[in-house]
């Protein structure tokens, strides 16, 4: 019960993250978003956050989560399951895009006050919830090795590490969100997040994705102030 305790607790003070660590970090993880070798394969670990934003809001507001996909192209879909109209539809709907630039921004920031097995405690709960929604042999690979990573980092605890894997995930995440937000540009499709609310609301798409833009601003703004 103890060793359950320890790795659930905050680190007592937060592990120094600056010099070339923190560039090491910072390069490592903004090479993982651009280098297309690598980020042909982490972009599934961004669709991943995205589909379970949809699902996060949706069961927020009501909906039931039935299940989700992710595919080798980056897209994926998530089934919630409620009124076809409304506050709940329109939340569920808007919440993919912004979600790994939000949650990248919350795991370095806690990451940085020394919370980041708090924040592996959360991560990973969520991630053996969601093995019980996934659709596809794909998905459930990609769920797999995630969880695995997390619990791995989680159970054989290491402060610095930890630190270290998750600003450098955070990163990763908030460029990815960007690249998938520029996947709508200059054109959204009618099929895409942004054309289904338009459909639903009125709202014309590039207005939403002007909404989704605003947050990964906003989400970006709190990363560099916080490791400026």
């Amino acid at each position: 019960m103890q060793q359950l305790i320890d790795r659930l607790s905050p680190a007592g003070p937060a592990p120094d993250l600056e010099g070339w660590v923190l560039v090491a970090v910072l390069a490592v993880g903004c090479i993982a978003a651009t280098w297309w070798p690598a980020w042909r394969t982490l972009r599934l670990g961004v669709t991943l956050v995205h589909e379970l934003g949809h699902a996060l809001v949706g069961m927020a507001c009501g909906r039931r989560f039935t299940g989700f996909v992710l595919r080798s192209d980056m897209s994926g879909h998530a089934v919630t399951v409620g009124p076809a109209r409304g506050a709940g539809v329109v939340a569920t709907t808007w919440a993919g895009y912004p979600a790994p630039g939000v949650v990248g921004a919350a795991v370095v920031l806690l990451a940085t006050v020394g919370w980041s097995a708090p924040a592996l405690s959360v991560v990973l709960a969520g991630l053996l919830a969601a093995l019980t929604r996934v659709r596809s042999a794909l998905t459930g690979l990609v769920v797999l090795t995630v969880t695995a990573a997390t619990g791995a980092l989680w159970w054989w605890r290491d402060d610095a590490l930890q630190q270290q894997v998750l600003v450098g995930v955070g990163v990763l995440l908030l460029i990815g969100a960007w690249r998938h937000l520029a996947t709508l540009l200059p054109r959204p499709e009618p099929a895409s997040d942004p054309g289904a609310l338009a459909r639903v609301t009125g709202v014309p798409a590039l207005l939403w994705v002007a909404s989704f833009a605003l947050v990964l601003a906003g989400a970006t703004w709190l990363v560099v102030s916080r490791l400026a």
